[in-house]
C-alpha cells in the first residue's frame, strides 16, 4: 500500500511539477557562489542522523564549519549528549511541507541523507537544497556485477531490497543532475568499521569480533573464513564524504564513484588480531548472509575517486585492527566490565 501510495506521488509530482522544479533548481544551481554571497560557511542539514554514520559525519563537519551551522535531524529521540554537541531537529523525510520549511528557514545548502528510505515525496525535496549527498554501498551490486574488481560502471542488478533502494537512489540523483542540473552526489561505500556495536548487517562480523573477541576470547563467524569482502574504517569513511562534498563541481566526472581501503576475509582478519588476542577461538556457522555476500564485490575499484578528486585512505588492514583493538577497549569494556560485576552479585 505504501509503495503504491509513494508511485503515485511521483507520478503525479512528475507530470504537475516539472516547470517548477526546473525553475527552483535554476536558481539555486550554484551551491558555491551561494555560500560566497553570504560569506559564510555552508548551512548542512543531516537527515536520519542518529545512525552510526550521521552522528559522526556531524560530528566531522561542526569541527569544520562550526557547531551551529549543522543541523542533526531524524524522527527518533536523541540522547543527552546528541542534544549537547549542536542543533537537532526533528525532521521527517516523507513531510514535504515540514522539511521544505526546515530548508527555508534555516537557509539549508546541502542536504546530506542517511534516511533509510528516498521516497517519491523526498524527492520533492530536491529543489529546496543546492547540493545534495545520499550514500550508497557495495550493496548496490549483485551477482551478475564483476566481483574482482568491480568498476565504478558496470551491470548492477542487486536482489536485496537494500541494494535496489541504493539503486533508485543513485539513477534518481544523476537523473535530476543531468535533467536540472542539481548538485547531486553519492559514495558507494564498503563495510564500515566502527567500535560501535555491530547491528547484525553482512559485514559487520568485522566488527563484532572485536567485541566477543576481548569479552568472551572467542567469535563464532557467520561467513565463510574465505569470503572477501572490501572494507575501510570509519575515519576514512568520514574523510570520503568531506573530501567528496568539498571537491568542485567542475573536478568531478561522474556523480556515483566508488570508494575503499581494503578487501579482507574473516580468516585474514582473525589472523591479524590474534596478534593482539592470541587465545581467541573462532568458530564458523555460515547463514543466510553468506549468499548475500557472495553476491556483493570482492575487491572495489576506486581508481576513478582517486584520480578525479584524489581519494586515498589511510588505514590497511594492520592499523586497522590495532585502532579497532583501541577503540573497543578504551569505549566499551568498562561499560561491560561494570555489568559483568553487577551480574555477579545478581
Amino acid at each position: 500500500m505504501l509503495a503504491r501510495k509513494l508511485f503515485r506521488l511521483k507520478e503525479i509530482f512528475i507530470k504537475s511539477s516539472t516547470r517548477e522544479f526546473r525553475t527552483s533548481v535554476g536558481s539555486l544551481m550554484n551551491t558555491d557562489k551561494n555560500i560566497l554571497m553570504r560569506n559564510k560557511a555552508p548551512r548542512i542539514l543531516i537527515t536520519g542522523g542518529l545512525g552510526q554514520l550521521g552522528t559522526e559525519c556531524a560530528k566531522l563537519l561542526r569541527k569544520n564549519y562550526g557547531q551551529d551551522n549543522v543541523i542533526l535531524s531524524d524522527i527518533i529521540k536523541p540522547s543527552e549528549e546528541g542534544l549537547s554537541n549542536g542543533p537537532f531537529i526533528f525532521a521527517d523525510i516523507l513531510d514535504f511541507k515540514g522539511l521544505q520549511k526546515i530548508v527555508v528557514n534555516y537557509q539549508i545548502d546541502w542536504l546530506i541523507h542517511f534516511s533509510a528510505l528516498l521516497s517519491a515525496v523526498g524527492e520533492q525535496n530536491v529543489p529546496l537544497a543546492v547540493r545534495i549527498f545520499v550514500p550508497s554501498t557495495i550493496g548496490a551490486f549483485g551477482p551478475d556485477s564483476p566481483r574482482s574488481p568491480t568498476p565504478n560502471v558496470t551491470v548492477q542488478r542487486p536482489r536485496t531490497i537494500y541494494g535496489v533502494s541504493k539503486v533508485h537512489a543513485e539513477l534518481l540523483g544523476e537523473y535530476y543532475h543531468h535533467r536540472f542540473g542539481l548538485d547531486f552526489r553519492c559514495l558507494r561505500f564498503p563495510g564500515v568499521i566502527s567500535s560501535d556495536p555491530p547491528g547484525g548487517g553482512t559485514t559487520d562480523y568485522a566488527v563484532a569480533v572485536f567485541h566477543e573477541g576481548l569479552i568472551n576470547k572467542r567469535y563464532e563467524c557467520y561467513l565463510e573464513p574465505y569470503t572477501r569482502l572490501p572494507m575501510m574504517y570509519i575515519e576514512d569513511c568520514l574523510n570520503a564524504l568531506f573530501q567528496f562534498l568539498n571537491t568542485p563541481n567542475e573536478k568531478l566526472k561522474r556523480r556515483t564513484y566508488n570508494v575503499t581501503a581494503m578487501s579482507f576475509t574473516p580468516e585474514e582478519l582473525f589472523t591479524e588480531l590474534r596478534k593482539h588476542i592470541p587465545d581467541l577461538d573462532i568458530s564458523y556457522r555460515p547463514d543466510t548472509r553468506q549468499l548475500i555476500a557472495e553476491s556483493w564485490p570482492q575487491i572495489f575499484d576506486d581508481t576513478e575517486a582517486r584520480q578525479d578528486w584524489g581519494w586515498s585512505h589511510k588505514y590497511d588492514l594492520e592499523k586497522l585492527v590495532t585502532r579497532m583493538m583501541n577503540d573497543v577497549s578504551e569505549s566499551f569494556m568498562p561499560k561491560y566490565n561494570r555489568l559483568k560485576q553487577v551480574n555477579s552479585y545478581v
